[in-house]
């Protein structure tokens, strides 16, 4: 558990508004933080979530930002600033994806591409350089960032998220060595997730996929969005001399296949 200097802790969980991120935000309130909700254009849904985590005994703001837009990310930090006046920990969420296999080089336009890496890599980068300064106020600062399993070895994944996760692999390492020791930064990989994004990924063949998936991991299940957020928060709070680690959160999978 974070000790509050003065008041209760407070986390930033971007991409909030579902998935990981409303899974992250609901497990940090339950853990003793409040919570800034960033969303991009799912209003209501990010509603939603600060309403959960105000019921789980936490205060809560929904903050909008675009975090591939400097301008933007800048103020969700002012945001936080002025709602809560500290920032201890940051669990850079965001991410986007395209529905495009890895064999068709020409099915990603460069538009595209440049989409993906501008939320995944870009974002993660602003976001980190505009939370900083409010983090180091905090004496037990820590950035937690989402990274894929995509991005540590091939899969299936289209080309561009599968590359942007390995570049959010090399900057959450290279973060930590940049902002120890006053800032631990570790990230969390999930494999195959129960849940909207893979059953988009798979369409008519998520259960049969998920089904075969769990029988061949050792846990002999795919993994869920609340055991994604027990990582990062077990990473957060309870691993004071961890940093520059991404943990992988897949049951095993990755290690035995």
């Amino acid at each position: 558990m974070v000790e509050s200097v003065d008041g209760r802790p407070v986390v930033l969980v971007t991409g909030a508004s579902r998935g990981i991120g409303r899974s992250a935000a609901l497990a940090f309130a339950r853990a003793g933080l409040d919570v800034a909700v960033n969303y991009s254009s799912s209003e209501q849904q990010a509603a939603k979530v600060a309403r959960e985590v105000e019921e789980a005994g936490a205060r809560a703001v929904a903050v909008q930002a675009d975090v591939a837009d400097d301008a933007a990310v800048r103020g969700m930090v002012d945001a936080v600033r002025d709602a809560f006046g500290r920032l201890d920990v940051l669990v850079a969420n965001a991410g986007t994806t395209v529905d495009t296999v890895p064999t068709d080089l020409e099915g990603v336009s460069v538009e595209a591409w440049d989409r993906v890496f501008a939320v995944n890599v870009r974002g993660l980068w602003l976001t980190v350089r505009a939370c900083v300064p409010l983090l180091r106020e905090s004496p037990v600062a820590s950035i937690v960032t989402t990274c894929s399993v995509a991005g540590i070895r091939p899969g299936p994944q289209p080309l561009p998220y599968a590359a942007s996760k390995g570049a959010v692999a090399n900057l959450t390492k290279t973060l930590a060595g940049a902002l120890g020791p006053t800032i631990r930064v570790n990230g969390v990989a999930p494999g195959w997730m129960v849940g909207e994004w893979m059953e988009h990924q798979l369409g008519d063949n998520y259960d049969r996929l998920m089904e075969r998936r769990a029988k061949m991991t050792p846990l002999k299940r795919v993994a869920t969005p609340d055991d994604v957020a027990a990582s990062m928060v077990s990473l957060a709070l309870g691993h004071p001399f961890v940093t520059g680690d991404i943990v992988v959160v897949d049951g095993g999978f990755t290690s035995v296949t």
